[in-house]
């Protein structure tokens, strides 16, 4: 693998699922001044539709490599995306910012960052960004700060790269941030968010069901910012997901 980037520029794994949210924090890391070497995982998820919209946003930020690790998940199940659960539809905002919902997936992003760690030894990244966040998912433990300053305290002490003083930085850049301050940003930025999908349960030809958590979540944070949203939901899901 060649791992000289164009003008020698700094490096950053970026994960990146083909969502909102990671699209956003790939687009964050470009404007740092990163080369992006672009890390998705396909792990059983039942959306995995949104991996299809990787390439081509790889390609939109001009990322310098990327890749899809299988994991395959399901082995384990547990959640609603890895598993024969039903994903909630049409819950009210106050009930979402209530627990830990069905749809959290075991460990998930401690696997995934453990995974960005290793390429980022390889490729020789100075970070790893991550589209965390903890206001519009507040149940999901693995997206909290006290989480993402234990791995970055982690990734210094367990790997070579760490111990030799060249320490890789976990970046969450969106992490307080409000889903339409993210569409804000994203737009500032010119992410691809039109490549992006949301969808916790999508119709058996990719478009979003507007009525999970993920989808009634992107569809206010789009009216607070006041633009139309551009992915394509069902004609019986998008409506009713505006509301409250």
């Amino acid at each position: 693998m060649d791992i000289s980037p164009r003008n020698s520029m700094k490096r950053a794994v970026v994960l990146c699922s083909g969502g909102l949210d990671s699209t956003v924090a790939a687009a964050e890391a470009r404007a740092a001044g990163y080369a992006l070497y672009i890390l998705s995982v396909n792990y059983g998820q039942r959306h995995v539709v949104e991996l299809t919209r990787v390439p081509e946003i790889a390609r939109a930020l001009d990322a310098e490599d990327s890749i899809v690790i299988a994991l395959n998940l399901r082995t384990i199940g547990g959640s609603a995306l890895t598993a024969e659960l039903s994903v909630p539809k049409d819950r009210p905002q106050g009930e979402m910012a209530r627990g830990i919902p069905v749809t959290y997936v075991p460990a998930r992003n401690t696997i995934f960052l453990a995974l960005a760690l290793s390429w980022a030894e390889v490729v020789q990244a100075e970070k790893i960004y991550i589209g965390a966040n903890v206001l519009d998912y507040s149940g999901y433990p693995d997206c909290r700060p006290d989480f993402l300053e234990a791995f970055d305290r982690l990734a210094t002490l367990g790997t070579k790269a760490g111990v030799e003083g060249h320490a890789i930085r976990i970046e969450a850049p969106l992490l307080r941030m409000t889903k339409a301050e993210i569409i804000r940003r994203g737009v500032a930025l010119h992410a691809p968010l039109h490549l992006t999908h949301s969808c916790y349960d999508p119709e058996e030809d990719g478009q979003a069901c507007g009525r999970c958590d993920s989808c009634r979540l992107r569809l206010k944070g789009f009216a607070e910012a006041g633009l139309p949203d551009p992915a394509a939901y069902a004609s019986s899901g998008a409506s009713g997901s505006r509301d409250g």
